[in-house]
């Protein structure tokens, strides 16, 4: 059984994320940013037999992601998993001509500074674990490899401010995985692909029971070589 603190799970991919691992035994953290929604997430599941705690984290509120570490820290003695899943798709147009600043800033202030924050501040509790990972909730538009690629799907290049901050998250996933071989500590980006949630108008292919499964089989990686790499339910993705 693993200690796993998922963010931003009180709905979508990250309450699927939650429910999967929960079934498999896990002990799991539903973070939520609004307390109300999140005790209604944990209640939801208790209704199907399962287990998980609530902790309440804001990832773009400093003094909130300390106050969760605090609260965590007196209910376990380390975390084993800490998954990056909180995030907000942003307000059109996002185009780089014609987006507005303001909302590029929010963009990246929580998909991109709210994560590393709240990664920063959980290392203790990470470095605590024998296997900890660190896991990153990304998209397939962040990878500049297929953007660039002949015959790309077009209708998703409008995320781009969206794609950008996810695109500086997988930087960040490999250069934090360089800093933290020494102790151990894996990180890895993972997608769960183009699912229907409220963060796409529910416009996804996915279910977010099908968009789970990648991170949830990630999470339960225990090859200590797996470090460093970008994951979609095929396999290794591209930069």
């Amino acid at each position: 059984m693993k200690n796993i603190l998922i963010t931003g799970a009180n709905k979508g991919i990250g309450f699927e994320t939650a429910k999967q691992l929960a079934e498999q035994g896990h002990r799991v953290f539903i973070g939520s940013r609004d307390a109300e929604k999140g005790e209604q997430a944990v209640a939801k599941l208790a209704q199907q037999g399962l287990a998980v705690e609530l902790l309440t984290i804001d990832i773009g509120d400093s003094y909130s992601v300390i106050q969760a570490l605090e609260q965590l820290e007196r209910r376990i003695e380390a975390l084993d998993v800490l998954i990056n899943n909180a995030g907000i798709a942003g307000n059109m147009p996002q185009d780089f001509v014609n987006g507005s600043i303001e909302n590029l800033r929010l963009i990246f202030e929580t998909n991109f500074f709210g994560t590393v924050q709240t990664t920063r501040a959980f290392l203790p509790l990470l470095k605590k674990s024998t296997a900890a990972h660190i896991i990153n909730v990304t998209s397939e538009v962040a990878s500049i490899t297929l953007r660039t690629a002949t015959g790309r799907n077009l209708n998703r290049d409008k995320y781009n401010a969206y794609g950008a901050s996810k695109t500086a998250l997988n930087a960040f996933t490999v250069m934090l995985a360089n800093e933290l071989q020494p102790y151990g500590i894996r990180v890895n980006s993972v997608t769960p692909g183009y699912t229907a949630t409220d963060l796409n108008q529910f416009q996804g292919a996915k279910t977010p029971e099908q968009g789970a499964w990648p991170i949830v089989k990630l999470a339960n990686e225990t090859d200590e070589r797996v470090t460093a790499k970008f994951f979609n339910d095929g396999g290794e993705v591209p930069w």
